[in-house]
């Protein structure tokens, strides 16, 4: 199950990202239970913020939302993130990040 959290905001994720990669995708679950992460792929690298910018530009595509729609509200520093999905209800985050993993 992929934890993620509804909010008045929007809805939350956590987000582990491997920088560096050959391409960007999602490529599972890391940890399991309240505590699981979405492990994600980025091919840019973790260097002034290209990394962050990578995650919030793909995650807008893939929920077909607009970028400002998409933030990174915990761990912008760390490979241990939280990202934010506004106006997206949490069971459609789910749907969508269940969809991409089973692919």
């Amino acid at each position: 199950m992929i934890p993620v959290r509804e909010t008045a905001l929007g809805a939350t994720f956590a987000v582990k990202v491997h920088p560096r990669a050959r391409k960007t995708a999602v490529t599972g679950i890391f940890g399991d239970g309240p505590e699981a992460a979405i492990k994600v792929a980025l091919s840019a690298p973790p260097v002034e913020g290209r990394a962050n910018e990578e995650l919030v530009e793909f995650f807008a595509e893939m929920f077909g939302v607009s970028r400002s729609a998409v933030s990174v509200i915990a761990g912008t520093q760390s490979r241990n993130k939280v990202v934010r999905i506004s106006g997206r209800a949490a069971r459609d985050v789910e749907k969508e990040l269940s969809l991409r993993m089973s692919n």
